[in-house]
């Protein structure tokens, strides 16, 4: 006989699970009492249960496999559940336990009493109470299968006195089931009617294109179609690509935006980029997706084809005639040609002596290694990394980009990082995302991951300021009065680094690159620097305009003139 918390762990273990992120908790003394016992897995302690889940959800994403984080009753797992939401909403393969009171005090509103079975619902793709051992390993059985399977989170619900309990079932090993899914023969043919007779054809590819790089190659060169690729899909297309032709959407290029509104048919490929403004009005839509609930709930779709990006596009390449024409795609590679020279033209040192967030971004692109992580958190320097981080099929670009929380990068990083320990893995870090989870630096420290954080200082909420100036707002409540991060890391037993002018920064970047351990390096950007997406629509000049007339009656005038300096040299890429 043994207790159910071992057989959870050793039904991990097997399993190949290697740590278990969290917060001790008395509900859950049985479960990390298990783990301390248990040679092959181990207990990685963090500071909050949100930075775990993040944590978590990251290593999940970048390994393909099963990550775990667990929570102690009450208020101890609610403090999971932003990090179960990012790596739902990513399609990540998640196991929370979420420790409950004693299951005979369930419903007398005891001492710290929540219902997680119903908190959680709407973050997993499976969540259940474990009210009685009996119901053991089947329900871990079927938590776990939900989590890799459907690729989502998966939540167990076990109060504390259930993980004590005995049980004589023996520890199983679950793994995910590899399978190939294509359309019908008949919607493939339609497909193929449809992209033969199509002159301007535009792809828009996603994160769904993983493992797909040859094909997508091929169909773009047959149908000889530009390709716009998502931020979660940069990492998997953005690479050896001819067809590659930027993003789209508030992140992107002009060139991106062109190819989608100029196509007259539009491929979409493993893809839901959620912004309806930025696909075409009249063309034709083709939508793939392995989720049939994800086709047609951003734009009108003539064909949904339910399959994997890799299946559908294999079996659909021998129906194709191909494009005769190459006009459309030759227009389009011409303006993103000009896109990329006009970026790398921002992303120099200024004579004013104030750091470019741009010239910051393409120098950790220089000197980070081939195979480097980087995790930007939500907010500008996810603009940043679309805009300057390059990929080569080994680097690799993961964030909260669907769920768009803030303070995602830095315990993102820790999770990578432990599942990889030689990989370089840099978080760009906002000043208003790294203080959020501060406390999380001493879990760097603790657990010995050599995670390299990068603070785009720019004491202010940077990206909100962005969208209330386009809305015609005059910026409140963003300021912050930020710390020197080097010193505070430098007291918590990480290497500090600080840079306030941009002639400092190329040496300071390779150092701190370099350095053996955890580091942090502090940069001081410049606050006005706009991140001007590929077009202006109408409704945000006149924003701006606004915003204009509003700060000068507020006497703030002084700002405007200050942001007018920084943007002059934006100014010929809008026209």
């Amino acid at each position: 006989m043994t207790t159910i918390a071992q057989h959870i762990v050793e039904t991990l273990k097997d399993s190949g699970v290697e740590r278990v992120w969290g917060v001790a908790g008395d509900s859950l003394n049985g479960l990390t009492d298990a783990i301390r016992r248990t040679a092959g897995i181990k207990w990685v302690p963090v500071r909050h249960e949100e930075a775990g889940a993040f944590a978590a959800s990251a290593e999940a994403a970048t390994t393909g496999e099963l990550a775990v984080t667990v929570g102690s009753c009450g208020p101890g797992n609610l403090h999971l559940i932003n990090g179960l939401y990012d790596a739902n909403r990513s399609r990540v393969p998640v196991l929370a336990i979420a420790a409950h009171i004693p299951h005979d005090e369930i419903g007398g509103s005891y001492f710290q009493e929540t219902h997680p079975e119903i908190i959680f619902q709407e973050c997993s793709v499976y969540c259940e109470l474990v009210s009685m051992p009996e119901q053991m390993p089947r329900i871990l059985r079927s938590a776990m299968r939900a989590a890799l399977d459907k690729r989502g989170v998966a939540v167990l619900v076990i109060p504390g006195n259930v993980l004590l309990s005995e049980t004589d079932a023996k520890p199983e090993k679950i793994e995910s089931a590899p399978f190939r899914a294509a359309p019908a023969d008949d919607q493939l043919d339609e497909a193929a009617k449809i992209l033969n007779s199509s002159k301007k054809i535009s792809i828009l590819a996603g994160a769904g294109c993983q493992g797909a790089h040859d094909e997508i190659i091929e169909i773009a060169d047959k149908l000889q179609a530009p390709m716009v690729h998502s931020m979660r899909g940069k990492e998997w297309v953005a690479y050896d690509n001819p067809f590659d032709v930027g993003m789209t959407g508030l992140l992107g290029f002009t060139s991106g935006y062109n190819a989608l509104k100029e196509c007259d048919t539009l491929l979409v490929l493993g893809c839901d980029l959620p912004y309806r403004q930025f696909y075409p009005q009249d063309a034709k839509v083709i939508q793939v997706d392995i989720d049939g609930q994800h086709i047609g709930r951003r734009v009108d779709v003539d064909l949904p084809l339910v399959g994997t990006v890799r299946d559908t596009v294999q079996a659909l390449l021998p129906k194709l005639k191909g494009n005769k024409s190459s006009a459309h795609l030759k227009s389009i590679q011409k303006d993103y040609a000009k896109s990329s020279k006009d970026l790398k033209s921002l992303a120099k040192p200024t004579k004013r002596g104030k750091i470019h967030p741009q010239f910051l971004a393409d120098l950790l692109n220089t000197y980070a290694t081939d195979d480097a992580v980087f995790i930007p958190d939500v907010g500008s320097p996810v603009i940043w990394a679309a805009r300057y981080i390059d990929v080569n099929g080994k680097r690799r670009i993961i964030g909260s980009f669907n769920h768009g929380s803030m303070a995602n990068a830095m315990p993102m990083a820790m999770g990578v990082q432990a599942a990889f320990p030689s990989r370089q893995v840099i978080a760009m870090s906002g000043d208003g995302g790294l203080s959020m989870l501060l406390g999380d630096l001493l879990s760097l420290k603790q657990n010995g991951l050599p995670v390299k954080i990068v603070v785009f200082n720019n004491s202010s909420l940077n990206f909100v300021e962005l969208e209330m100036k386009s809305a015609g707002y005059v910026n409140f409540a963003t300021d912050l009065q930020d710390p020197n991060f080097a010193d505070i890391a430098n007291a918590v037993g990480l290497k500090g680094y600080r840079v306030e002018k941009g002639g400092q920064l190329e040496k300071t970047v390779k150092e701190f690159l370099a350095h053996d351990g955890p580091a942090v390096l502090d940069v001081i950007t410049d606050r006005q620097e706009l991140t001007i997406p590929p077009t202006l629509e109408l409704d945000q000049v006149k924003g701006f305009s606004l915003y204009a007339m509003r700060t000068v009656l507020s006497g703030r005038g002084s700002e405007l003139i200050d942001m007018a300096r920084t943007n002059l040299r934006q100014l010929p890429n809008l026209f």
